[in-house]
């Protein structure tokens, strides 16, 4: 018999309606098998008497009398199926609190494999078995486990939901669809469940692209903190050099004027000390006279008396005292001619070490630049590498085009800026006349040109060797610098110029207002016959210390 059962398949012990082993079971005339249950319930529901499997209708209702044989089959093959279960058991996995259990395990649930959406229950490996076996439950819709599965039936209708209802946006059952949603526009719930997985798959790359976005942005406000952190570092260094140089400062125009007060009193002291020596040198003598006089009072010789009256009589040499005083010394105001001095030094101090400090902050937004050939007034020449510029004697055979400057000797930069920061260092040594700055693209580079903001310069300029101007205004400078630094804020509107060596500004034009792209503007002026031979030369930036 065990032999025997072994030739069957599992397909031969379950019973077609409860898809389970047969439990009494009992055969029909036609030949098919069923749990003495499952079919007399099977009956007394429908009218006619019919096989479910062949569809053979019996006219009378047959007489079921279990099948020994195969009751007796299918008991071993549950026992034999039930062992197999068990042993499997051990290596699968027991369910756990959050996961979905076995419907079908009794005692110790296992962790659910699928769940059948036809059956309305989950399975763990081995009751999921029939499904993967069974022609007739392979047809069943398997998904991956879910609890409650009764909620997937229509609570109106009893039936499966597995339509969708895009009017009214639910779930709904086949029955909906010809009752409450007849006119509705309804589809399967697979097609929906694609679109809206389509809908999800766009939603979740907008999600992501927002998150990216979120992120850059984090990385943006991470790195301005970390340039305010960088500015206020500088910042800090630049404020402790400059108040450590004022307190230096300071320190030494106290220790001086302690120096001052302390001499003061060391002469004073030492005039008194004179003084005092030269009373006690004259009291010595006066009281050695004094001891002569005396002796000779006391003596009874008259004669020696007599002779030595006259040299005693006069009074030996002294200085008359009556006007000689010592006065302390005066120190009204001297406190205050100290602090007046000390101030008129401070802030001399202080305005170079701020510029020292402003130039320096300015250095960092260097920008490399070189002279663009096509916008070169033709007596100019212009080096190789577009870094160096002077005025030669000949003009030269050029076209003239619309960017070229025909009359004046200048020439512009080829880089342009429209927006933020930027700085370049020119030397002029040498020089008698010069031109620096920048100017607007919408200049007129044709004929004689006007150098002032009104017409799109803003600039300096040297003339006649030593005199200075910005626009109309004269310049006076403590002394005449060889190399120029230019700076350019367009969003503040500033354009400042500094002399590099002396680490001070030269001039500002504040409040400007760009609007267009600003080029910077050189003029070498001409040589007069040599004169003014000498280049204007763009230089490296070598950062103030």
């Amino acid at each position: 018999m065990s032999a025997a059962s072994c030739l069957l398949t599992e397909d031969q012990f379950l019973c077609s309606i409860c898809l389970d082993v047969f439990t009494d079971p009992v055969t029909i005339p036609c030949g098919h098998n069923f749990c003495k249950t499952c079919i007399t319930e099977h009956w007394n529901i429908n009218v006619q008497c019919q096989c479910p499997n062949c569809k053979e209708v019996f006219n009378t209702r047959p007489q079921l009398k279990v099948n020994t044989f195969i009751s007796e089959m299918a008991a071993q093959f549950r026992q034999s199926a039930q062992q197999k279960a068990s042993s499997s058991s051990s290596e699968q996995q027991v369910s756990k609190p959050g996961e979905v259990p076995c419907d079908v395990c009794t005692g110790t649930k296992l962790k659910a494999l699928k769940s059948c959406l036809v059956c309305l229950a989950s399975y763990c490996e081995t009751h999921l078995e029939p499904h993967l076996t069974t022609s007739g439950l392979k047809r069943h819709q398997l998904i991956d486990p879910v609890e409650n599965l009764e909620d997937r039936m229509c609570t109106k209708h009893d039936k499966l939901m597995e339509l969708f209802c895009k009017t009214d946006q639910m779930c709904v059952c086949m029955l909906c669809t010809v009752l409450d949603h007849k006119t509705h526009d309804v589809v399967p719930l697979k097609e929906e469940y694609e679109g809206k997985k389509t809908e999800l798959g766009k939603r979740e790359a907008e999600i992501q692209q927002m998150i990216q976005k979120r992120r850059l942005k984090i990385q943006e406000i991470k790195r301005s903190v970390e340039l305010s952190k960088e500015g206020a570092d500088r910042e800090i260094a630049d404020g402790v050099q400059v108040f450590t140089a004022l307190k230096e400062s300071v320190e030494r125009r106290q220790a001086e004027l302690i120096d001052t007060i302390k001499e003061k009193q060391r002469k004073t002291e030492k005039q008194a000390e004179d003084f005092i020596k030269e009373l006690e040198q004259e009291i010595s003598e006066l009281k050695k006279r004094s001891s002569e006089v005396d002796q000779l009072s006391q003596s009874e010789d008259h004669l020696h008396l007599l002779q030595s009256f006259l040299s005693l009589n006069a009074a030996p040499p002294t200085k008359d005292w009556t006007e000689a005083s010592v006065r302390p010394p005066s120190y009204e105001g001297t406190v205050r001619r100290a602090v007046n001095q000390l101030e008129k030094t401070l802030s001399k101090q202080m305005k170079k070490l701020l510029a020292e400090v402003e130039l320096k902050r300015v250095q960092q937004y260097a920008v490399d630049v070189t002279l663009d050939p096509d916008t070169a007034n033709p007596y100019l020449i212009l080096s190789d590498d577009g870094k160096q510029v002077y005025c030669g004697d000949v003009w030269k055979n050029l076209p003239d085009n619309p960017q070229r400057f025909d009359t004046v000797a200048c020439v512009l930069a080829k880089q342009s800026f429209s927006s933020g920061r930027f700085y370049y260092e020119v030397q002029v040594k040498g020089k008698t006349e010069w031109d620096l700055g920048v100017a607007r693209e919408s200049i007129n580079r044709k004929r004689i040109i006007s150098l002032s903001p009104q017409y799109g310069y803003w600039t300096i300029l040297l003339r006649n060797k030593n005199e200075y101007q910005a626009a109309a205004v004269r310049l006076s400078l403590q002394s005449e610098p060889e190399k120029v630094g230019v700076f350019v804020d367009y969003e503040e509107g500033l354009v400042s110029f500094y002399d590099v060596d002396a680490a001070a500004l030269i001039y500002s034009f504040t409040g400007c207002s760009f609007t267009e792209k600003l080029y910077p503007y050189f003029s070498p002026s001409i040589n007069y016959g040599g004169t003014n031979s000498a280049p204007l030369i763009i230089s490296p930036v070598n950062h103030t210390e």
